[in-house]
C-alpha cells in the first residue's frame, strides 16, 4: 500500500532525474505487402475510444481517467483512458507530435514546470488523484523519477551525481553504501568505482545516461519515467539500456517513449500506440501486450504504423 502523497512544506522543486542476464523473446515486426482484407480482422483506422487493457486491481500503478494535456489553448493529448501494470515495461509509441513525451511527463508532474500547461481528467497512481489539491509535486518526483532523452549528468563528481538526490530528501544513513548499490543497479559500479571523484561528464553518452539511471533511482523511486533514453547512444549502448531495463522492472515498474520499434519489440511487455487527429491532439489507438501488438494487431492505424506505411 502506498502511502498517501502529503503536502510538504518545503518548496525547493528537486526531481528524481537522470530518475539481465536474460534475453526477451524475438519479435518480429509485420512487414506484409497487401491489402488486409476483412478476413484478417483489422479494424479500420478509427480515433474512438480504445479498447481497454485490464490488470488485477493490485497490479495496477497508474489509471488514467479520459486524459487530455494543454499547453494554452492547444490540446496536445485528448481523452486518453488507460492502464499501466506494476513490475513491467510499458512502451508508448507513435508518430512524432502525437504527444508521448506530453503524456509521459504528466505521469510525474514534470508538465507543471510549464506556466500554460494543464490537463483535464485523472491520473491516478496507486488510487490517488495526482493532480487532487494537497498532493506534492516533489514527492510526486522523488517516487516517480525520469531519464530523459539526452544524458544530463549534473557537472559534478560520478558520486555526488548519485548522492544529490538523497542529500536534499534528507538521507541519513550511510551514503557510501546507496552510492555504490545505486550505480550496482544502473550496472555501471565495475566501470566507474575507481573513479568516482571524476566528473561525471566525462563519461560516454552510454556511461552518462546509466549514471542518470542510477542518480534516479538513488531516492528510491516507485516508478522510472524514460523519455527515448537511448536516441543519442550507439547500437551496443542502446542493447546495455534495454538490458538494464529488463533487469530494473524486477524493482521498479517502467514506462518508455520510444521512436525505436525494434526497441520497443526486444524491450517491453505491453505497447500503447498513439496517433493524431486532424486537431494535432494525439489519442490513444491501441495497447496491448507488445508480442500481440506487433504481430496481431485489432486496428488498421496500428498496423500501417508499425509496418512504415506512414509515421
Amino acid at each position: 500500500m502506498v502511502d498517501p502523497l502529503t503536502v510538504r512544506t518545503r518548496t525547493d522543486d528537486v526531481a528524481a532525474t537522470g530518475a539481465t542476464e536474460h534475453e526477451s523473446p524475438t519479435i518480429r515486426v509485420m512487414t506484409t505487402g497487401h491489402e488486409l482484407d476483412e478476413s484478417e480482422q483489422i479494424a479500420p483506422g478509427a480515433s474512438g475510444p480504445a479498447p481497454q487493457m485490464d490488470f488485477a486491481a493490485d497490479q495496477v500503478v497508474f489509471e488514467l481517467d479520459q486524459l487530455s494535456c494543454f499547453y494554452g489553448s492547444f490540446r496536445a493529448v485528448r481523452d486518453i483512458s488507460l492502464k499501466v501494470p506494476k513490475n513491467q515495461i510499458t512502451a508508448l509509441i507513435g508518430p512524432s507530435g502525437c504527444g508521448k513525451s506530453t503524456l509521459l511527463r504528466s505521469f510525474n508532474r514534470m508538465n507543471d514546470l510549464i506556466d500554460s500547461a494543464r490537463i483535464e481528467g485523472r491520473i491516478l497512481y496507486h488510487g490517488v488523484d495526482l493532480y487532487e489539491n494537497g498532493v506534492d509535486a516533489v514527492e510526486v518526483r522523488r517516487r516517480i523519477g525520469m531519464v530523459f532523452q539526452k544524458p544530463n549528468p549534473f557537472p559534478k563528481s560520478i558520486y555526488d551525481n548519485v548522492a544529490f538526490g538523497p542529500r536534499v530528501a534528507g538521507f541519513r544513513g550511510n551514503m557510501d553504501e546507496l552510492v555504490e548499490q545505486s550505480l550496482r543497479r544502473a550496472a555501471i559500479w565495475d566501470e566507474v568505482k575507481d573513479k568516482l571523484k571524476t566528473p561525471g561528464t566525462a563519461l560516454s553518452g552510454g556511461q552518462q545516461q546509466r549514471l542518470c539511471i542510477a542518480r534516479a533511482i538513488a531516492v528510491e523511486p516507485d516508478v522510472i519515467l524514460m523519455d527515448e533514453p537511448c536516441s543519442a547512444l550507439d547500437p551496443i549502448a542502446t542493447l546495455k539500456i534495454e538490458e538494464l531495463m529488463r533487469e530494473l522492472k524486477e524493482n521498479y515498474t517502467i514506462v518508455i517513449v520510444t521512436h525505436n520499434m525494434q526497441q520497443a519489440a526486444r524491450a517491453s511487455d505491453v505497447t500503447a500506440f498513439l496517433t493524431m487527429g486532424e486537431d494535432r491532439a494525439g489519442y490513444l489507438v491501441e495497447m496491448a501486450p507488445t508480442q500481440e501488438l506487433f504481430t496481431r494487431p485489432i486496428n488498421r492505424l496500428t498496423e500501417d504504423y508499425i509496418t512504415g506505411r506512414f509515421g
